[in-house]
Order: C-alpha cells, then sequence, then structure tokens
C-alpha cells in the first residue's frame, strides 16, 4: 500500500513538473513568435514604401518619354504637311501654265477653223463650177460620139472583160508552158523508168472458187446423208457450196478468200483421202487451216525478201502474208505492194533519198487492207494505228496516212508513195472497175461538162481517160475556152475519184453552109 502512494505521489509530482515545463515553452514560443511578427510588418511596411517610391519614379519617367515622343511625332507630321502642301503649289503651278498652252491653242484652233470654214465654202463654190463644167463636157462628148453615158460605159466595160479575158488565157498558157517544160520531161523519165524496170502480172480474184471433181458421183458423197457431210463443210470452214448441174465441179462462195481458200484445200485433201464423214472434215479441215496459215507466213517472208526489206515485225509480215488473199479493183494487194516498194525505191534513188525507208514505206503503205473486214475504220486509219504499234519510224508512219490523200503530205516520202501507189494502180491492166461504177463515172464526166454555159454538148472517151466537149462558137471566145477548160479540170479533180489522168478536149468550129440549085 505504501508501496503505492509512493508510486503515485511520483507519478502526480512527475505530472506536475511536466504542464510547468510545458507552460514555460508556449510562452517563450509565443514571445518569439510575436517578436518575428513584428519584424515582418516592419520589413512589409519598408518594402511597400520603397514600392511606391519607384512607381511614382517610374511614372515620372513614363510621362518624360510620352511627352518626348508626342514632341517628335507632332515635328514628323508638321513636316510631312509643309512637304504636302509644297508639292501641291507645283502642281497647281504646273496646271496653271498647262491652262494657259490650252487657252492659247484654243485660240490657235478656233482660227484655223475659221480659215478652214472659208476654204470649205470656196472649195464648194469650185466643185460646183467643176461638175457644171463636167456636165457641160459630157453633154458635148455624148452629142459628138453620139452615145449616151451608160452606153459608153457598157461599151468600155465589155472592151476591158475582152482584153483581160484574153491577158487571162495568154498569161494561163505562158505559164502552163513553162511548167510542163519544166517539171513534165523529168517526170515522164522517172515513172517510165520505173514501169519498165518493174512490171508483174496482176491476178484478179472473185468472190467465188471452182473445185473440179474425178467424177458426179463424187457430189453424193460430198452431200453426205441427208446432207450432213455439205452443212458440217460449210459451219466448219464459214463458205457456201453450190453445188449445181455444173458436171464434176462444186462452187465455193464466199467474200472472204482466206475462208474461201481453206474449204478449197480441204475438199481437195478429203476427195484425195476418199473418206469423207463429220469426224474426217473437223480434222481436215484444221490441217487445212495450218497449211493456209503456213502460206500467210511464206508469202509474207517471199514479200519482204522480194522488196530486200528486213527488220520487220514477225506479226506484220504475217499480216502481209493475208494480203495475198486481198484485192482491189481486182488488183491483188500483195502483189501490188510490193510493186508500189519497188517503184518508190527506185524513184527515192534517182532523187537520191533514203531508198530503203521509201520501200519499207511501199510495202507497208496498204497493210491496214489485211484486217479492214475485222476492224472499224479506213484501211488507211488501220494501217497507221498498226505501225504505231510495232515502232515505225514518224516518216514511214506520215507516208502511209497520207497516201490516200487524208492528210497534207509534208515529207518527200509522202511525196513519192503516194506517186508510186497511183502508177501501179493507174497502169494499163492493172485494176478494173465494176460496170455500175464505170458507167456512173462516165455520166458525171458529162455531166460536170454539160454544167458550163456554152457547152453545146460533151463525150466521155476512152473509157472516161478524156472528155471531148463542143461549144457554141458564138457564145464561147478562143480566149474564153482555156479559162473553161482550167475551171472544168479543177472541178473534175475535186469531185471525181479515177484512176491516173483525165484529158480534158474542148472544140470551138465555126461552120458555114449553102445550097446550089
Amino acid at each position: 500500500m505504501v508501496v503505492l502512494l509512493i508510486v503515485l505521489s511520483t507519478l502526480v509530482s512527475g505530472c506536475f513538473v511536466a504542464f510547468l515545463f510545458f507552460k514555460i515553452g508556449v510562452k517563450y514560443r509565443k514571445k518569439i513568435a510575436e517578436s518575428e511578427i513584428g519584424s515582418a510588418e516592419e520589413h512589409a511596411k519598408n518594402l511597400l514604401e520603397s514600392a511606391k517610391k519607384e512607381a511614382q519614379s517610374s511614372k515620372k519617367q513614363a510621362i518624360v518619354d510620352a511627352k518626348d515622343e508626342i514632341h517628335k511625332l507632332r515635328a514628323e507630321a508638321e513636316k510631312e504637311i509643309k512637304d504636302r502642301r509644297s508639292e501641291l503649289n507645283q502642281q497647281e503651278r504646273r496646271l496653271l501654265k498647262k491652262e494657259e498652252s490650252l487657252e492659247k491653242k484654243m485660240t490657235q484652233f478656233e482660227k484655223k477653223e475659221e480659215g478652214l470654214t472659208i476654204k470649205t465654202v470656196q472649195i464648194d463654190k469650185t466643185l460646183e463650177e467643176v461638175e457644171q463644167i463636167k456636165k457641160n463636157q459630157l453633154t458635148t462628148l455624148e452629142k459628138i460620139s453620139g452615145m449616151t453615158k451608160d452606153q459608153a460605159i457598157s461599151q468600155l466595160l465589155s472592151s476591158f472583160d475582152h482584153e483581160l479575158e484574153h491577158e487571162k488565157a495568154v498569161r494561163i498558157a505562158v505559164l502552163e508552158q513553162q511548167i510542163k517544160d519544166d517539171v513534165e520531161q523529168r517526170a515522164r523519165n522517172l515513172i517510165s523508168l520505173a514501169i519498165s524496170r518493174f512490171a508483174v502480172d496482176q491476178t484478179s480474184e472473185v468472190a467465188v472458187s471452182v473445185v473440179p471433181l474425178p467424177s458426179d458421183e463424187m457430189k453424193g458423197r460430198i452431200i453426205g446423208r441427208e446432207g450432213r457431210n455439205i452443212r458440217s463443210l460449210e459451219t466448219l470452214t464459214g463458205v457456201d457450196l453450190v453445188i449445181d448441174d455444173t458436171p464434176e465441179a462444186i462452187t465455193l462462195s464466199c467474200f472472204d478468200p482466206i475462208r474461201r481458200e481453206i474449204a478449197r484445200l480441204t475438199l481437195e485433201h478429203l476427195m484425195a483421202d476418199g473418206r469423207i464423214h463429220p469426224a474426217k472434215i473437223e480434222e481436215t479441215v484444221e490441217k487445212s487451216s495450218r497449211e493456209v496459215e503456213q502460206m500467210i507466213k511464206s508469202e509474207g517472208e517471199r514479200a519482204i525478201l522480194e522488196t530486200n526489206v528486213h527488220g520487220i515485225n514477225a506479226d506484220m509480215t504475217k499480216l502481209l502474208g493475208r494480203l495475198k488473199y486481198r484485192t482491189s479493183y481486182g488488183q491483188n494487194v500483195l502483189n501490188h505492194s510490193i510493186e508500189v516498194s519497188l517503184i518508190a525505191g527506185m524513184i527515192a534513188n534517182e532523187l537520191e533519198l533514203d531508198a530503203l525507208a521509201a520501200r519499207r514505206a511501199g510495202l507497208l503503205h496498204d497493210i491496214g487492207k489485211a484486217l479492214n473486214h475485222e476492224i472499224e475504220g479506213s484501211h488507211v486509219k488501220i494501217g497507221v494505228d498498226i505501225v504505231k504499234k510495232y515502232k515505225e519510224s514518224p516518216d514511214i508512219v506520215h507516208a502511209i496516212q497520207a497516201h490516200h490523200g487524208d492528210i497534207e503530205p509534208k515529207t518527200p516520202l509522202a511525196f513519192i508513195i503516194q506517186a508510186a501507189d497511183a502508177i501501179s494502180a493507174a497502169r494499163p491492166g492493172a485494176r478494173r472497175e465494176n460496170v455500175e461504177n464505170y458507167l456512173k463515172r462516165l455520166e458525171k464526166l458529162e455531166e460536170i461538162a454539160n454544167s458550163f454555159e456554152g457547152v453545146e454538148n460533151s463525150y466521155a472517151l476512152q473509157a472516161g481517160r478524156e472528155i471531148r466537149i463542143m461549144v457554141k462558137p458564138d457564145e464561147i471566145s478562143d480566149d474564153k475556152m482555156q479559162i473553161i477548160v482550167n475551171d472544168i479540170v479543177r472541178r473534175i479533180e475535186n469531185e471525181l475519184n479515177y484512176p491516173g489522168q483525165v484529158k480534158v478536149n474542148m472544140i470551138r468550129e465555126s461552120r458555114a453552109m449553102g445550097y446550089a440549085k
């Protein structure tokens, strides 16, 4: 118990001591804090006063700077105003000078106008006098000549027309003679040389082929049971087989000569083999197609070797070979192309130009005809597209494009190809026309000639190569004949397509007739 009391008393005394220390510490800290707060307030007051002083100082300086800037701007503005005033004064002085000058000029113009008015009045009076004199002279001339003014003018114009017509005809004749003297002999030499050095037979192709048969019994075998063999042949080849009363012959009809050739070879192989049935027909058609393809390739290579033109693409070689089975007005197109190539090369040699390029362009000029049944467009456009595809030179492309006048020829090569093409097509026996086109051309020739005033009759002669025209001698003079001939020539050139040239022969004659009784 005693121990407990001792412990309790010890604890109480310890707590009391601790409390005393705590109170003392609190008072000490309070005193220190109050001291620090006082010093901080004093420092803040000092900073505030310092800031106020600096602000006042800055304000004063800013006011001073602003006043200086204002003075500076005012001085600049006053200077600018002064300069502007000076410039305006100068302009005003110049304007005053110009105004004075204009007033002087106006005064001068007014004086000149007065003078011109006086002169105009004088001129009018003079013109009236001249007009009166002219009328008097005209009256005197009419009395002397016995003609009125209109009659004299008409006679004078008629005289001028006659003289001008004569002069025009003489000039045309002289110029034509000069041109003929300059170029006719050389052109004749070139063309005759080309034709004489190369001439080939032209084979006329038609739309049918005739296959001879060993016997009429073979017709029945080709027709087959219920016509199955002939139907199979027509279906596989695309050719019509015409079996009529012609003994020992079958006619093949087709617009495509390649298909017709395949059908002809097929029939020959079947007749030689003797076995004719649909399966054998199909096999033979395939074999004949391969043979024709090989023939096309061989013909293309032959054309290249014959013209000595190398480096042509293999596809273009096949297209050239296809031309063997194309004709134009009865002229074989492949032979025509070879002929144009050689003629063009010879002309180029004579003119000392590139003969190799001329032969190449001549060989390829009608290559579009190999595909013009399969592709839309003219053979010229198709041919141009083909040679462009296979990278031919621009000169050759242009020559092909211009060889029928679709565009204007601009190079010597283009003119050579045009000339060689015309020579090959127009030489005797090269081409033929169908009767309908031939008659239309003759009628058109006579229609053109008869459309001219003063023409009495006209006759197309020599298969349309000459037009003979009879004129009324009392309406057409000798001088006027040459002018009308030239006009007819121009119309024929512009309105007709024809091979070679057309001679226009105009005849004027006077006849006297009497009867003795």
